[in-house]
Order: C-alpha cells, then structure tokens, then sequence
C-alpha cells in the first residue's frame, strides 16, 4: 500500500479479470470472448474511418451510433444511451440511480464488479442468496430500497430469467430503478427491451463485446425511457463527454446493421453449447441450464480446483471462482467447435 494513496483507493478490492497468460499458446475459454472474428463490414468500416479525420474529437453524443440502434430496437434515439463498453455504462447507471443510503439489491453470485461499484461509489447494498440451483428467487427483489440489479441470463450461472419473472420485479420496485444487464442476452435469453415503453423505472444494458466480437473495441450502450437517458448523460458528461472515439462509433454501428452476421454467429455459439453439454453430462459433468455463451459445471467426483488447474498445465484455460457457494464450478466460455472438442479430449485424461 502506497502512502500516498487515498482513502478510496486504500479500502478497494478492484474487479480481478479472467488471466490473460501469454507464457505460451493457450485455448482461452475463460473471458466469455466470442470465439469467430467480427463483422467483415464492420472491420471494412473500421479500416476506412482510419484516416486524417482521427485528429478531431469524436461525436460526443454519439449521434448516428444511437440512430442506428434505436432502429434496430424499435426504439427513439432520445432513449438510447452509449458508453465504452456496458462495465462504464453500468458504472455511469450506479451514480445516475442509486444513493448512498438506500439499499441496492444483487444476487450473491454475480457479476462481481457489481459490489466493486458499490463500494467505489459508497453505495449500500445486500446480497440476495440464488437458490440451491442458482435460479432466483423473484420475490426477494421485490421493495428494494434503493434500486435493483440483475444480468439476464445471470454470470457466472448462465441461467436466464423469464421475463414475466423480471416484469414482477418492475411491478413491484415502480419507485426505484431496475437495471437488467443483458451482456449475454443474445444467446437464448428473453431480452425486456420491449417493456421499456410500459415502465418509467426499466434501464436495460447491452454490450458489443459478446455476440457481436468486439470486445476489444470497447462499446456498450443503455435503453431506457428519456428521463433515465438524461440522468446517464448527465453523469457522463460530468466525467468524460468523449467516451467513445472514432473508430469505435463507426465499427459499433456497422456491426449492429450486419444482422445477418450476427444471427449466424451466434447460433454457431448455441448449438455448440448444447452438443458439448451433453458430451460433458456424458463424463459425469453436472451442467447449470445456460442461456449464455458460457456454462457453469461441476464435477460428481472430481474437485474443480483440480479439474482448472490440470486444463492450465495442457494449454486450456477455463474460470474457477474459489468463493463460497461456487467453489466446486468451473465456468467455461464457448469456443469453436476444435476447441471444445479438445477441451473434452483433455477432460476425459483428467476424469
């Protein structure tokens, strides 16, 4: 610890990434990456918009990004909001909605730069314990004193939640904002974009980094009624009016028009997913239902630690979350079909 840190920084425990290890040639399926390359257009669109025009600032409010989405959505551009990549967006929405002395709800396993943002931003909150298959428990959402939040379908879980279940929480939270983070949305889940008319209190997040292949550029965006809009945009240009460069606005855009691109891609993504659960309850696997470009797995026998740390040494990186609750799953993103097939190879040696 640093001495001249601050206070802030000297009580955070920041988000830990999956390992980015380039000690040699890995099969990573440990970052939920997308495992086909982005659209060709929207490379092409990239690649063209590399030229002089770089030496001026980008749009700050993103115009032909947010029109391009809205019309992919059925939605007005006045109800979209971008950011650079929805981990911003998300951090844009805790300061925008939620108060220091009102407590926010969040499953106890979730994405866990949710408590990170709590803490940074000294806002209260409570974890709501999943139930023994990790599904959740609707009800306990209901009231909130402060806001909820909840990815559909849930990470590291992958189980998604109907949206029926997810409209009860809105019903039952009209006063407080009800953040659903769709970052996994895309793969079979049920997306609530269309509640977004019928409720005033509906923030709905989504990312590029996912279906879309472009988590290294960095783009993620916000759906909501206007009144939630302003409050983002309010934050953000407090912080940053420029967000997002470029490059980014323009490929971000033409990634979301290649429709064509994205739907095949993606089912590629599902039916792998559900050729290597069977192959993996095969071995002996217990596999949480995923609707997600990843699935969370256990071992009847065998102990995850081991599992993860034997695929390690044979070149094959999955997650492992030595936490409480989960410390007996692996979660393992979905890669192309060679490198699922050989991750089994590897599991049979270790099994």
């Amino acid at each position: 610890m640093s001495k001249y840190w601050s206070k802030l920084a000297a009580r955070l425990e920041p988000y830990v990434p999956g390992e980015q290890l380039k000690d040699k040639k890995y099969i990573k399926l440990n970052t939920n990456e997308n495992p086909y390359p982005p659209s060709p257009k929207a490379l092409e669109a990239i690649k063209a918009a590399a030229d002089s025009s770089l030496k001026l600032y980008p749009d700050p409010v993103a115009s032909d990004l947010k029109s391009t989405l809205a019309k992919n959505y059925g939605l007005k551009s006045s109800q979209v909001f971008v950011g650079n990549g929805s981990d911003e967006v998300i951090a844009f929405s805790f300061m925008a909605f939620f108060n220091t002395d009102e407590e926010v709800l969040f499953p106890d396993v979730t994405y866990s730069f949710y408590p990170v943002y709590a803490n940074i931003f000294n806002i209260d909150y409570r974890l709501v314990t999943l139930q023994k298959d990790f599904s959740v428990p609707v009800e306990e959402f209901f009231n909130a004193q402060g806001g909820v939040i909840i990815p559909n379908p849930n990470a590291p879980t992958a189980r998604a939640i109907s949206s029926k279940d997810i409209e009860r929480i809105l019903v039952n939270n009209r006063e407080k904002v009800v953040i659903i983070d769709e970052a996994y949305v895309d793969f079979g889940a049920e997306s609530v974009v269309g509640l977004i008319e019928q409720y005033d209190n509906l923030l709905v997040v989504q990312t590029l980094s996912k279906s879309r292949s472009l988590a290294g550029l960095r783009v993620g965006w916000a759906f909501g009624q206007e009144h939630l809009i302003e409050g983002l945009t309010r934050v953000k240009d407090s912080i940053n009016s420029y967000t997002l460069d470029r490059l980014a606005l323009i490929g971000a855009a033409a990634a979301v028009e290649d429709e064509e691109y994205f739907e095949e891609t993606r089912k590629r993504i599902m039916d792998t997913r559900e050729r290597i659960t069977v192959n993996l309850q095969n071995l002996g696997f217990n596999i949480i239902p995923s609707k997600a470009n990843f699935i969370f797995m256990s071992h009847e026998n065998v102990p995850a630690e081991h599992i993860f740390k034997r695929l390690k040494e044979e070149g094959v990186l999955v997650r492992y979350f030595k936490k409480p609750g989960i410390d007996n799953y692996l979660r393992v993103s979905i890669g192309t079909d060679i490198e699922m097939d050989t991750m089994i190879e590897k599991l049979v040696e270790i099994i």
